[in-house]
């Protein structure tokens, strides 16, 4: 099903293609520019940082049902190897991991999700194939990512500890959530959305955690464009609302005109809580944000282990 007259209307008014150049494919992350760093770097006033990844292991979100996702496996290749056979000389441990690049934090990469036909910057969506992945738009491509990061602590704004119901996040959300901190977004900065999602995750029901889910509206999305964020984050499983509105619930609308239209990488499964209740004793809710993710060539997602800064 395409978009309605509505959305149509909004993805052509969002849209950044062109505004870097044709052969641009990191969209909105060419906002983070040198006065963005610094600006991040300036908001680090007591050096307390705060991990906002959540464990890589069995326990993770995936339950199979979505795109065949799992969750990251361990397994050892060597346990405390002594090359000269003699226990006493040097022994080594190694392993691996075999994981999704969205299995857990993770950002998409601007190859994540398009339609029509085409992704992000009037590509195609011909470059991406089974056997090669994305040759464009891969998450190769978006470099190192460090900056001011803001806090919209979504759930406390409502006075809620998690929506039971797929709650859209608005701009006026956003808005007032950067009021109460007295802060105004910048370009080149990163919002970090709390909706109190991760509740259930932290419990152990990972269905729940993916269904019934609040998320990022559409309304957000032009707020977003409006203001040059850079990119943004949440601590969701579908980082829209899920069930979607209207007639098809998988429509994902969200996904479809900010990755495509804005060109703007979204995050997911970000762990917020430690960090907002640390906002919330302090009152200051900016931040240095670190949050490169893993350089894999050609992937349309990649895991990142983000870390916040105050």
């Amino acid at each position: 099903m395409p978009l309605d007259a509505d959305q149509a209307a909004l993805a052509a008014r969002v849209s950044n293609w062109g505004r870097w150049g044709a052969e641009d494919q990191r969209g909105t992350l060419n906002l983070i520019d040198a006065a963005a760093a610094v600006r991040g770097a300036r908001a680090v006033r007591r050096g307390v940082s705060f991990s906002l990844s959540i464990p890589m292991d069995e326990h993770g979100p995936q339950t199979g049902r979505i795109l065949g996702r799992k969750n990251p496996t361990l397994t050892m290749l060597q346990a405390s190897f002594a090359f000269s056979g003699d226990a006493r000389d040097f022994a080594t441990s190694d392993d691996e991991v075999v994981t999704g690049t969205q299995s857990a934090t993770h950002w998409d990469a601007l190859a994540h999700a398009g339609y029509d036909g085409k992704l992000y910057n009037d590509i195609s969506s011909d470059v991406i194939t089974m056997d090669g992945g994305a040759s464009k738009l891969g998450i190769e491509h978006f470099g190192p990512l460090v900056t001011r990061g803001l806090l919209c602590d979504v759930a406390r704004l409502k006075g809620v500890d998690y929506f039971n119901e797929p709650y859209a996040v608005t701009g006026a959300d956003l808005d007032a959530c950067l009021s109460s901190g007295s802060l105004r977004a910048e370009p080149g900065d990163v919002v970090l959305v709390r909706t109190g999602q991760m509740h259930w995750l932290r419990v152990g029901d990972r269905n729940r955690y993916a269904d019934i889910s609040p998320g990022i509206g559409l309304d957000a999305v032009e707020w977003l464009h409006d203001h040059d964020i850079a990119a943004i984050a949440n601590d969701t499983h579908v980082f829209e609302p899920y069930p979607c509105p209207g007639a098809n619930p998988y429509l994902f609308p969200t996904h479809m005109i900010e990755l495509r239209d804005v060109g703007m990488p979204q995050g997911q499964q970000w762990d917020l809580d430690e960090l907002a209740e640390d906002c919330a004793a302090d009152g200051v809710y900016e931040f240095l944000l670190a949050a490169t993710p893993l350089p894999i060539t050609h992937a349309c997602g990649g895991l990142v282990a983000p870390t916040a800064t105050k």
